[in-house]
């Protein structure tokens, strides 16, 4: 046992220098708060290498006793003695350590930054709202590249053409491919009252067609397959005031949807931004991409 003892304040001691060498320029101030943390740091290693030490010393030394329950298993029996008084105590403590934490020293109705943060968030959107209740084209226009520059080409690039093909080309509604993409796998999670669109709701040249049609903007005759969206897209295929997707243009609607449920497509997975922008700033966003867009 006195070698242990040994060990343990040599431990102690090696533990606090290396203490004092990661944090010791914090020592240097008269601020006496870091002392006290030092001491704190002190009284907890004491504390925990001689429990350890005693309950490592118990393990080698001590040997079973008192008076085995009548239940056993297997043979192997347990002995009806009573919990050791420092973990009952310890136990007691922390309940109580909990009741008080919860109901005095931190209760959930006290300050907290987070709930202040939220509060001045919805000060500054109410601002903010009040402030553009009514913009015109141009300021939404403007308002909206700003929202762009900082919230999306980072994945879309400045110019919105998707890096490379890396993110989608917001300069198109879709391309081809995207429509294929989505005709063989269905699209879900966008939350439209219509609800998810089915995969292969058409195949070999009947896609093609209504792939080559959705891309060009929906220009000229819709080929006979395009009925088969046009049950929910419209025939105009403008999503039926918000029941689908729009098809031609980015509405409010459609931006909203996709901001507050991420998007997946052939290209890759695009989080969610909700809760990022208020409602003034998806117009914006909206009413910019339409500007941009390819041959307009």
């Amino acid at each position: 046992m006195k070698s242990m003892v040994i060990g343990g304040i040599i431990l102690i001691v090696a533990l606090m220098a290396g203490t004092y060498f990661v944090a010791g320029d914090a020592f240097q101030s008269d601020d006496y708060i870091n002392s006290l943390t030092m001491l704190g740091a002190l009284a907890i290693i004491v504390i925990t290498v001689f429990t350890v030490l005693k309950y490592v010393n118990q393990i080698k030394n001590d040997t079973a006793s008192g008076e085995l329950a009548d239940e056993n298993w297997d043979g192997i029996g347990e002995y009806t003695n009573p919990i050791p008084s420092g973990w009952g105590l310890i136990f007691i403590g922390s309940i109580i350590w909990m009741l008080w934490y919860f109901f005095v020293g931190y209760p959930t109705n006290q300050f907290s930054q987070i709930g202040q943060y939220n509060e001045e968030v919805l000060e500054n959107n109410a601002k903010f709202k009040a402030a553009w209740e009514n913009p015109t084209d141009e300021t939404l226009v403007a308002m909206g590249e700003s929202v762009f520059l900082v919230q999306c080409a980072p994945c879309h690039g400045v110019d919105a053409e998707g890096i490379a093909g890396k993110a989608q080309d917001l300069t198109h509604r879709m391309s081809k491919e995207q429509v294929l993409d989505v005709i063989k796998n269905g699209s879900q999670g966008l939350g439209y009252p219509m609800g998810a669109m089915p995969p292969m709701m058409a195949q070999g040249a009947d896609a093609e067609a209504i792939a080559t049609y959705v891309a060009g903007g929906l220009k000229g005759e819709a080929p006979a397959s395009f009925a088969a969206c046009s049950s929910c897209h419209g025939a105009d295929g403008k999503g039926m005031n918000g029941m689908a997707p729009n098809l031609v243009d980015y509405d409010n609607t459609l931006m909203s949807k996709v901001l507050e449920n991420g998007k997946k497509s052939s290209i890759g997975e695009m989080p969610s931004f909700k809760g990022r922008l208020n409602e003034t700033q998806e117009k914006a966003l909206t009413s910019f991409l339409n500007s941009i867009k390819a041959g307009e």
